[in-house]
């Protein structure tokens, strides 16, 4: 379900794809096999459950498989991937031979450039043969002695998952509250705190932390935690020594979270609170954490505001119903609550949405998005001229990397794109001098100029233009033979943007097409494209993609029957609805942990992330709600058709997309699907979310799904 706040770097790292199988020795052309040459899959037990919901009734036989603890949802778990081991077994090699590809184009023992922040470089590094980062400082000089904060591989050993999620230093750089779990679930956090001398923890842990900020005494934290349906809801301030926090706020209205931070001028502790299409804020002075948050502006519906604070002023990013894309305006520090203070420091732009900004002592550094594509520009505090960072590419991607230290006079910023791999720039803004700090290396070689990238425009239904990024190998022929392969996302505003990936380069030195659909329900084209792909305008969203792929179709770009698409999480919505919608469409899908049990998940608000996502899908206590979100459910529009080959992923400790969702979803699939292509589930016993949680364990699942993909279309090398 909801990914919007937590979950873009794994929709981005998700390039991930499964295969079924042929023999191995099978060459191009070879006969692929079907279902039938294969043994029975598995069936589930039929157990109807029966729902009434505004006179209409819904008969859900698989209902009983969201019981974790029942042992026959276990053994029919255990059944599915034995299932996949068998139908996936005479690809071996070939997932061997795409996760070395991936490992030859990432560059194991790596560095990240040193970024200083009060006193110290800070910087990670990989090692290879080890599954995870190692985080480390330096004072004063990249020559002075190295401090490890974190191995997370110690941290790690032992566990079958473990995800670290970072940490924040105290103002006097002697401690730092971390955040990690053994779980896999990318919304159940432990919070503790480590003396960085000692390198042992002290003081308290949290379990069920969200967020965290110091005061500048070094000694009272702030932090967030969540409830039984993972809603960062509270906030608590505590002293190291404390034997209990003291519950300094609380989120009542379950739409909401809320979440706590420290500003970098280190004056103020902010505690934010939002839905998906309001918010507000409250603050105090970092040196008195005692005293009582002050509300900055009145919680307003449909008014959503971000404060950043500089030494004699705020600055606030401002969206409400007429200016989506959103303004931003500065107000002074006191007296601020008389909007007459108030002047305008970026103007709205109908064309221009604000996606990001870096406040520093004498410039605000903005990312913007135009027409679908990114840039960077310098706006100083007094007045003079504004800077833009263009870029003539015409499909990239540029994110504001800014600068931790409020005096600085350059920011950094990241560049990438399909055939581009990524780069770090720091940008000197008085002389406006750009210099390359580091380039992703690509150990097995990589010339970009071997490929081609293109910018495709969709025609909607509704007549709308929708943009999408193609990239593909030199000497392609456009006769439709090619396999191709069509991503997206399309929900909670998040946008579907283009990015080097060292793996999804063993679908196109293949001969793969790959592409990326800028559909609505992203952000791509503004803050209005998100508006017109969701709540009772959602099917925008999947009727974009299948406009996006009968482009590819209609330009020869591929065919049907050589066309794969993938998504996950809400992604994995859009997956279920298209199979559901135009299965013809598609010689193979892959739907990673999808949310597909649309109805049942959003009517039970005990489950996560539920309640608060009535804002994205609607809340189908309403009527009108529920009747169009059953029309495309892609659980309860499963019917008796041909279906594509498909490949469904879930996690066992999921807690975004509970595994019962795609449990049960294949389960009804099986039951329903006249065809005899492959339909297969692959169930990660161990993780959640965003599946095996070590670089090299993931990269395995890489292979593992692109032999799906290529295996469909009968590539076995």
């Amino acid at each position: 379900m909801n990914t919007k706040h937590i979950y873009l770097g794994l929709l981005g790292a998700a390039l991930v794809f499964m295969a079924a199988s042929c023999s191995s020795n099978q060459t191009e052309g070879e006969k692929i096999l079907k279902q039938s040459d294969f043994p029975a899959p598995p069936v589930a037990e039929v157990h109807p459950d029966t729902f009434v919901n505004f006179g209409k009734q819904r008969i859900d036989n698989y209902y009983w498989m969201k019981d974790k603890t029942n042992p026959k949802v276990i053994e029919y778990i255990k059944a599915e991937n034995a299932y996949t081991d068998t139908v996936m077994a005479s690809t071996r090699d070939l997932q061997q031979k795409i996760y070395d590809e991936i490992l030859g184009r990432i560059k194991e023992d790596d560095e990240s450039y040193p970024t200083y922040d009060d006193g110290y470089y800070y910087y990670s590094r990989t090692e290879k043969g080890k599954q995870y980062r190692t985080y480390c400082r330096r004072k004063g000089s990249m020559d002075a002695p190295e401090e490890v904060i974190f191995d997370v591989n110690k941290l790690a050993a032992g566990k079958q998952a473990f995800i670290f999620r970072g940490y924040i230093i105290s103002p006097d750089n002697s401690k730092a509250a971390y955040f990690y779990n053994e779980t896999g679930s990318y919304a159940e956090f432990t919070m503790k705190v480590r003396d960085l001398a000692s390198g042992q923890d002290v003081g308290f842990t949290v379990e069920g932390a969200a967020s965290v900020a110091w005061a500048n005494d070094n000694r009272t934290l702030f932090y967030s935690a969540i409830d039984h349906t993972l809603r960062s809801s509270k906030i608590f301030r505590r002293e190291l020594d404390a034997a209990e926090g003291t519950l300094v706020y609380e989120e009542k209205d379950a739409k909401f979270s809320t979440y706590v931070s420290a500003t970098k001028t280190k004056q103020f502790i902010f505690i934010t609170c939002g839905s998906s299409t309001t918010s507000d804020e409250r603050y105090i002075s970092a040196d008195r954490p005692t005293d009582p948050f002050k509300v900055f502006l009145p919680r307003t519906k449909d008014v959503e505001y971000s404060v950043y604070a500089h030494a004699d002023r705020f600055f606030i990013r401002y969206k409400d119903k007429e200016h989506l894309n959103g303004l931003i305006y500065e107000a002074p520090l006191t007296g601020y609550e008389d909007r007459k203070t108030w002047k305008e420091f970026l103007p709205y732009d109908k064309d221009v949405r604000i996606e990001a900004l870096d406040v520093l002592k004498d410039y605000v550094a903005l990312e913007l998005r135009k027409n679908g594509l990114n840039e960077i520009r310098i706006k100083p505090i007094n007045g003079g001229e504004t800077k833009t960072i263009a870029f003539p590419e015409p499909v990239y991607t540029v994110s504001l990397g800014g600068n931790p230290e409020y005096d600085a006079t350059t920011i950094r910023y990241t560049y990438t794109s399909l055939n581009r791999p990524s780069t770090l720039y720091e940008y000197a803004i008085t002389d406006g001098k750009t210099t390359k700090l580091k380039e992703q290396e690509v150990p097995s070689g990589f010339n970009p100029d071997d490929y081609v990238v293109e910018r495709l425009w969709a025609t909607a239904p509704d007549g709308v233009r929708v943009p999408m990024a193609v990239v593909y190998k030199k000497g392609l022929k456009r006769n439709g033979s090619a396999p191709a392969l069509l991503y997206s996302y399309g929900s909670y505003g998040s946008s579907s943007d283009v990015y080097f990936s060292p793996a999804y380069y063993s679908l196109i030195d293949r001969g793969f097409v790959f592409a990326i659909a800028q559909i609505r329900g992203g952000s791509d084209l503004g803050e209005q494209w998100y508006e017109d792909g969701k709540l009772l305008k959602k099917k925008n969203t999947f009727t974009d993609f299948i406009a996006c792929s009968e482009l590819l179709i209609n330009e020869h770009y591929t065919s049907a029957s050589r066309l794969a698409a993938m998504g996950g999480s809400a992604g994995g919505l859009l997956m279920g609805a298209v199979a559901n919608m135009r299965p013809d469409l598609y010689q193979t899908i892959v739907a990673q942990v999808p949310f597909v049990d649309v109805i049942n998940t959003m009517l039970d608000e005990s489950l996560p992330l539920t309640t608060g996502e009535y804002e994205e899908w609607g809340n189908p206590n309403e009527e009108e709600y529920y009747n169009y979100m059953l029309s495309y459910s892609p659980y309860d529009n499963i019917r008796a058709q041909n279906y594509p080959n498909m490949l469904v992923t879930g996690g066992l400790n999921d807690s975004q997309v509970l595994f019962h969702e795609p449990l049960k979803y294949v389960a009804k699939l099986r039951s329903m699907k006249t065809d005899d292509n492959i339909l297969i589930l692959h169930m990660d016993m161990d993780s959640g979310h965003g599946g095996a949680t070590g670089r090299y364990d993931s990269i395995k699942d890489t292979a593992f799904e692109f032999a799906f993909i290529l295996n469909r279309v009968g590539i076995a090398k």
